[in-house]
């Protein structure tokens, strides 16, 4: 969640006293970003080192203001931040990334736009399984299909055979509340279950951008069995929001 993010980064700032932070997006109750305009732009203009972490960047509204690194935070387009932890946490347990299959199972949300463009970027054949009409951003799998190893289905055990890593997020995301009902029913089936690590590879490894939801995209015993690696995951997350931070700022 955003919100997470913005902890982590405001936490690294007061750790490493190098940098004045503007946090400048949230999510409000509807799952709608607000921005807090005046804040940053007052601290561009009296001349301060500003990380714009922004949870609005689609919209282009702070760009003209800054000529620091702008760091997506999170859009309903992207989660790019979450993908950096979800790669290291592959290298961490399987000490390569690349040649990796990846499976995601589950709406084709921004965490799936992003972990698509992750994984082929770093060499892993990725594969998605999502209900018909919830595929993940029509331009980048085309994209995926003429850069690497990219196939999408409906069918879950098709994706998951030989995986190397399963991923699943949540039915419902933040702002789709009102939808998860209707969406339980639509999703039924797409889940990280005992028959679906049956066809993975034996060694295949779980991770869940978290919280989950034990019993709808994930049992409790494929959680319970994988949650060594999925809580490695969410630590990583502060240690790769660190990395970008360097590369940022320095």
């Amino acid at each position: 969640a955003f919100n997470s993010l913005a902890v982590n980064l405001k936490y690294i700032a007061k750790q490493d006293g190098c940098v004045t932070l503007a946090v400048t997006s949230h999510f409000s109750g509807e799952g709608k970003s607000t921005v807090s305009y005046n804040l940053a732009y007052t601290l561009a203009q009296q001349g301060k080192k500003v990380l714009l972490v922004d949870a609005d960047l689609r919209r282009g509204r702070l760009h003209r203001y800054f000529d620091e690194e702008r760091v997506n935070g999170l859009t309903d387009y992207c989660h790019p931040c979450q993908v950096l932890a979800d790669l290291m946490t592959i290298r961490e347990h399987k000490g390569v990334i690349k040649g990796n299959k990846l499976c995601y199972i589950g709406d084709g949300n921004n965490m799936t736009n992003s972990l698509i463009v992750g994984g082929i970027k770093m060499g892993m054949s990725v594969s998605v399984a999502c209900p018909k009409g919830y595929e993940p951003d029509a331009e980048l799998m085309k994209w995926a299909s003429e850069n690497g190893d990219f196939t999408c289905t409906d069918n879950v055990l098709e994706a998951a055979k030989g995986a190397d890593v399963l991923y699943t997020d949540v039915w419902a995301s933040m702002g789709q509340e009102a939808e998860a009902e209707e969406r339980k029913k639509i999703f039924k089936g797409y889940q990280i279950n005992s028959e679906v690590m049956s066809v993975a590879h034996n060694d295949a490894m779980v991770l869940h951008c978290l919280p989950a939801h034990r019993e709808e995209e994930i049992t409790a015993e494929v959680f319970e069995a994988h949650a060594d690696e999925i809580f490695d995951e969410a630590e990583n997350r502060l240690h790769a929001q660190k990395a970008v931070l360097v590369k940022c700022m320095s």
